[in-house]
């Protein structure tokens, strides 16, 4: 899964596999914030640094005007986005693209543990700000 051509391939091929993990030992049905908490676990016993439901500003022309909650930020540079529904849809991942461009991070995933099968997107913020890399907009 890690290919040196994306950003933090390494970063995320190591959260896509700590997502299967969890999907393997809990399977799908259960509501989102059962697998957060696993998830949870899962980073702690690998010793990857994340801040859950890590509250962060959204911008409109540099004017603050609202909050959002991240399902986790990793590493302070990977946004991750929790589902749990039977299938991905269109509207998900503009969502997933759009918190990214807010937050003005450069990469993200958005998984989804509802489905037979775990599903996962990898998600780049097109429009990203390279003088500010690696120091996203955290409150």
């Amino acid at each position: 899964m890690i290919n040196e051509k994306y950003k933090y391939s390494d970063l995320t091929s190591k959260i896509i596999g700590l997502a299967m993990e969890v999907h393997r030992q809990l399977g799908n049905g259960f509501q989102e914030v059962i697998y957060q908490r696993a998830l949870e676990i899962e980073f702690i016993n690998n010793s990857i640094s994340f801040s859950r439901e890590h509250e962060m500003p959204v911008f409109y022309k540099n004017q603050q005007i609202g909050l959002r909650r991240v399902d986790f930020l990793v590493e302070n540079v990977v946004s991750v986005e929790l589902k749990a529904i039977i299938e991905l849809q269109d509207v998900h991942l503009a969502q997933a693209i759009n918190y990214l461009e807010a937050y003005d991070l450069e990469v993200g995933l958005l998984i989804n543990f509802g489905a037979k099968s775990l599903q996962f997107k990898r998600i780049s913020n097109k429009s990203f700000k390279q003088k500010n890399q690696g120091n996203p907009k955290i409150k």
